[in-house]
């Protein structure tokens, strides 16, 4: 069963194909974006729960690129030394370490920031006022995304990942329907996106896996398709290791939720780009979870709401599908027959 075979990413060798992806905990609650005793608790629980890969939440690479006050940032040194015990912890359980880095745009919500956008245009009925970016903003932004690249690095997260989804910075120049601008940045809307990589791959090691989270569609018309991703994704100035395949965020959009929604976006785009991709979308019942994988619509499965309401998930599944042997000893006695 694949969900428990192992794959190389780069220099990532993952023991499974069951992810813990980026969720904000909104727990940096002395607003400076430093990790907590919360964080540490939480991710390293995961860790134990049996996943491969934990992708830490959107950490913002400047104080007004963060969500909200309480999230965690990147944007100084000093930030560094959490960061690192937070990759230790996760790692000396048993799974990756990967880091989310972002910066949120027009969707931020930090006090006492500018919040910078493409393009003045509104987010749906978002209380903040917009800046479009002069290219003073852009330059300090890309510069941010180079130094967060560094600092996570330094902090030994062993993958590394650019949020390009969900409304955020990246997201709002890429799409036709946040992006109105007249200069270069308008003219090519993944400009940005390129210099961003850029950036990061100046300071994060090529030996390293680095990847990108995308919004395969607005789910609006005349936003962005699967198509221009994987455009965009064949002209980047580094090449990725993988794709983390999500979508919408930018506006109020119709969508028909249902289990495993987002798996036919993961397919179309692991097949116009020949790179691993991981899928998301309601992927909560057991069967959904193999059958994306049996299937080829995507090589690794996000289990996010799975796994916020049960740390050991992934065992649980392991355990279900014959694989107690994936069971840690210290919990074996939950999962044996009564006596």
């Amino acid at each position: 069963m694949k969900a428990f075979e192992p794959i190389q990413i780069r220099n990532m060798q993952l023991k499974n194909r069951l992810v813990m992806p980026p969720m904000c905990m909104y727990s940096a609650f002395n607003r400076d974006g430093r990790v907590g005793e919360f964080h540490l608790a939480h991710y390293q629980a995961r860790a134990i729960g049996g996943v491969g890969l934990v992708i830490v939440e959107a950490t913002g690479i400047l104080p007004e690129g963060r969500i909200s006050d309480e999230c965690l940032g990147i944007w100084e040194d000093g930030q560094t030394e959490g960061l690192r015990q937070l990759a230790r912890c996760i790692k000396a359980q048993g799974a990756v370490p990967a880091l989310q880095i972002n910066h949120a745009g027009r969707k931020s919500l930090t006090t006492g920031t500018r919040c910078l956008a493409p393009s003045a245009i509104p987010y749906n009925n978002h209380p903040v006022r917009y800046e479009e970016m002069t290219s003073a903003d852009l330059t300090r932004v890309i510069e941010g995304y180079r130094q967060a690249a560094r600092r996570a690095h330094e902090a030994g997260f062993e993958g590394l990942e650019i949020h390009a989804a969900h409304g955020y910075l990246i997201h709002q120049f890429l799409s036709p329907l946040s992006n109105l601008r007249q200069d270069a940045y308008g003219q090519d809307r993944a400009l940005f996106l390129n210099q961003a990589v850029e950036a990061v791959a100046d300071a994060w090691p090529e030996d390293k896996a680095l990847w990108v989270r995308i919004s395969a569609t607005d789910w609006i018309e005349g936003g962005i398709t699967p198509a221009d991703w994987i455009r965009w994704l064949s002209q980047l100035p580094r090449g990725m290791d993988m794709v983390h395949v999500s979508s919408g965020g930018l506006q109020k959009a119709q969508v028909t939720l249902y289990p495993g929604y987002m798996l036919p976006l993961a397919r179309q785009i692991r097949e116009g780009t020949g790179l691993p991709v991981t899928g998301v979308g309601f992927l909560d019942e057991d069967q959904l979870i193999m059958q994306a994988l049996e299937s080829g619509a995507c090589d690794l499965v996000a289990m996010g709401r799975g796994l916020l309401r049960n740390p050991n998930r992934a065992v649980d599944l392991a355990w279900r599908y014959g694989r107690g042997d994936l069971v840690p000893k210290q919990y074996e006695r939950g999962y044996r027959e009564r006596m």
